[in-house]
């Protein structure tokens, strides 16, 4: 495709973007009116089925479906790099040296990461009563894990994150997802209908399918981001190729965080 007809091709939908844009736009109800009618509905449904966090009667409840496709193009994003980053026929594996960590940057993160682990896991948990969910707090307990990298080299972090667990986690919190959806279809409703008992308001056991389907993301978040940091982690620190000229390995990435052996930008943890 020529660079003249992809030119042509953004325009037209670049056009027909700004007119449905503006057609919504001029629909929009007047600015302070009150009440809004869609935060209104809003509200109503979160109420109703006992979730105290309109944003997550939204996400898991009203437009689960939505959800779904945004769960899934995570998992697709993983499933790509993890293709694309595998390691090719004419590379090897160099376990890292140890790292120097200064005694404040190892002090800091040890006793971070307990903390950083103990929030991303409350986030999840109390998706669908307190801002957060299974999106936030699953980026933040994968995240945590991996100030360990931090506090004491690349090697302590491979033990504590067993890759095998981590894709297997994934794939069954995208399973878990569209398995409450056919839960709702044999039950006798639609896809993804909000279908087991709404419980207690502002109780973890509240809020019927938005509580498990906010458990299923959050897994499938915080081992998905897991995995994908383990992939660049691997090329940056462990993956080595071949030099271009003397033939010789030429490491593909230096370390991150605070230490590491000085040199030709070759240094690892």
């Amino acid at each position: 495709m020529s660079s003249r007809v992809r030119l042509w091709v953004f325009l037209v939908g670049a056009a027909g973007f700004a007119a449905l844009f503006a057609a919504a736009c001029f629909d929009l109800p007047a600015f302070g009116t009150v009440p809004h009618p869609y935060g209104a509905r809003a509200m109503h449904a979160a109420l109703s089925h006992h979730t105290a966090n309109v944003i997550a009667s939204v996400n898991f409840d009203l437009r689960a479906f939505d959800t779904l496709g945004e769960e899934t193009i995570l998992f697709s994003a993983v499933i790509g790099t993890v293709v694309l980053l595998r390691q090719a026929r004419d590379e090897h594996r160099k376990d890292p040296e140890p790292a120097t960590i200064h005694p404040p940057v190892r002090r800091f993160a040890l006793l971070t990461l307990p903390l950083a682990l103990l929030v991303g896991l409350y986030v999840i948990a109390h998706g669908q009563i307190s801002p957060g969910g299974g999106f936030q707090g699953g980026v933040v307990t994968a995240t945590a894990l991996h100030l360990l990298y931090i506090a004491a080299d690349y090697r302590a972090l491979e033990r504590v994150r067993p890759l095998t667990l981590y894709e297997i986690g994934e794939a069954a919190g995208e399973a878990a997802y569209v398995i409450t959806g056919f839960a709702a279809v044999l039950a006798g409703s639609a896809f993804l209908t909000n279908v087991l008992p709404f419980g207690t308001l502002a109780t973890l056991s509240s809020g019927g399918t938005a509580m498990v389907l906010n458990a299923a993301v959050g897994l499938e978040v915080t081992s998905g981001i897991v995995v994908l940091l383990a992939r660049f982690l691997d090329q940056a620190v462990e993956i080595e190729e071949p030099g271009e000229d003397d033939g010789n390995p030429r490491h593909t990435g230096g370390s991150g965080g605070s230490g590491g052996s000085g040199g030709n930008g070759d240094d690892e943890r």
